[in-house]
């Protein structure tokens, strides 16, 4: 009996023991590298900008906050570069070899950062070595997610396939959360004049215990079907960054547009509303992680619900939904904030977390189904990448600008609601791609017109494979 049956039919309703080391795997992993990455994007908004851009900081605080808020998005230019080398290797060896590998590179990154020495001890040095490590990160980030989304949507049952889609994205909220408690728990022990000499360093450092820890999960794992199967019918494929450019390049703009408006949502409420509270409005820091954290558990919920939501409606018309919950909220947002009430600002957070987490939830799975086997890491990962550029990077700098020049906040909200209608606008050009059959045909296909040896031996096996 042939190994290569479809691997998305389920064979009923149960998840099974691999199914779960696989959402377990994707979940903590990517978890562990968005604590990586947001661990920082938090700190730029409190500490770093004086640590790191002493000059432009003590002459000119909001250009110091720029600056320190900008190095936040200089990583994101990376991600594209990490995107396709990742994908590429995703793409030839394997997803989980390359899972790996962008997990121990982001924890080295991280871990360096704790150990770095500031503006005051080595001068221009600082920054210049702030912003290397910080591009790792990047480079890193964007080779991440295409591997877990794949591996996850790709072990999943036909039914489940933006449940299962939901488990890498749910990573980011919690990473999210587990950024945000340490630095309260940090905030709430240590001293203000202690957080800023030291104290600020030992998130990053915690960094190598959770690497360790997602690396021996991440080892447990078994490869994706889909890849196997592909890697079993022609070990030498073309190589598919060529292929990827020469014929999905609209896939992957279309992915890039989608992923835009909820990208920058995510990195003010990651990034920005904590500065914004503890810089602008002068509320408690622990307050303020108090209420970010908080809402990250809202955008939990919301991502696993946007999940099931996928299964049951399909992927565009949740998609559809969340987008218009962002747009129609964007503006109300900042009128709670300002308030300068801690009760309104959570109020804001907390129900901008709810939209935000439905356009996450089956992202993955509408990524996955838009490519063919051959190309899908590096086409989700590319777009992915190309997305959060346009989406992420410099929001944070952005909303930091707006305020700055006009000092009227709910001009961000303005610029938040335009990227959420140009994202509904994308998803509603793909027509819902929910069932589409992930197996390798075209790769099979070619197999048999190379090998015609191989013909008779499939047409007795021809039953188990979809076509």
């Amino acid at each position: 009996m042939s190994t290569l049956a479809p691997t998305n039919i389920s064979q009923g309703t149960r998840i099974t023991r691999e199914e779960k080391r696989v959402l377990a795997a994707t979940l903590v992993g990517t978890a562990i590298e968005w604590y990586d990455y947001f661990i920082y994007a938090q700190a730029a908004g409190l500490v770093l900008g004086a640590l790191f851009f002493a000059p432009a900081a003590k002459d000119n605080a909001p250009l110091g906050q720029i600056l320190s808020l900008a190095t936040i998005g200089i990583s994101f230019l990376f991600r594209p570069l990490g995107a396709m080398v990742c994908g590429h290797i995703g793409d030839k060896i394997g997803r989980k070899a390359t899972l790996v590998m962008t997990l121990i590179l982001m924890g080295a990154a991280t871990a360096l950062i704790g150990v770095l020495p500031t503006y005051t001890q080595v001068g221009v040095w600082a920054p210049i070595s702030l912003i290397t490590l910080r591009i790792l990160q990047g480079f890193s980030a964007g080779g991440e997610w295409g591997g877990a989304a794949l591996m996850a949507v790709e072990h999943a049952p036909l039914q489940k396939r933006s449940f299962f889609g939901s488990f890498p994205q749910l990573g980011v909220p919690l990473g999210m959360i587990l950024a945000t408690l340490v630095l309260l728990m940090l905030t709430a022990i240590l001293t203000k004049d202690q957080f800023t000499a030291w104290g600020w360093r030992l998130p990053f450092l915690f960094s190598v215990a959770l690497v360790f820890t997602g690396f021996l999960i991440r080892r447990t794992v078994e490869e994706s079907p889909v890849y196997e199967q592909m890697h079993r019918r022609r070990k030498e494929s073309s190589a598919p960054l060529g292929e990827l450019f020469r014929h999905h390049w609209k896939q992957v703009l279309l992915t890039a547009f989608i992923f835009m408006g909820n990208n920058a949502a995510g990195y003010l409420l990651i990034a920005f509303f904590i500065t914004y509270g503890d810089k602008q409005l002068h509320l408690p820091t622990s307050q303020l992680l108090s209420v970010c954290t908080l809402a990250a558990v809202a955008w939990l919920g919301s991502t696993l619900a946007g999940g099931l939501m996928g299964d049951r409606i399909g992927r565009v018309r949740t998609f559809q939904i969340g987008y218009v919950g962002l747009a129609l909220w964007a503006i109300p947002t900042w009128l709670l904030i300002d308030s300068r009430d801690i009760l309104l600002f959570f109020v804001a957070a907390f129900v901008l977390a709810v939209p935000l987490g439905i356009t996450y939830g089956p992202q993955a799975a509408l990524y996955a189904e838009m490519f063919p086997a051959k190309v899908r890491y590096s086409g989700v990962s590319v777009g992915y990448a190309l997305g959060s550029i346009l989406g992420g990077a410099f929001a944070a700098t952005i909303a930091q600008w707006i305020i700055a020049t006009y000092n009227q906040s709910w001009l961000v909200g303005l610029y938040i609601a335009i990227l959420s209608v140009i994202s509904f606008v994308a998803v509603s050009l793909v027509n819902d791609p929910k069932g589409v059959d992930l197996n390798v045909k075209e790769v099979h296909e070619d197999y048999l017109r190379t090998h015609p040896e191989a013909v008779l031996h499939d047409r007795g096996v021809a039953g188990e494979i979809t076509r």
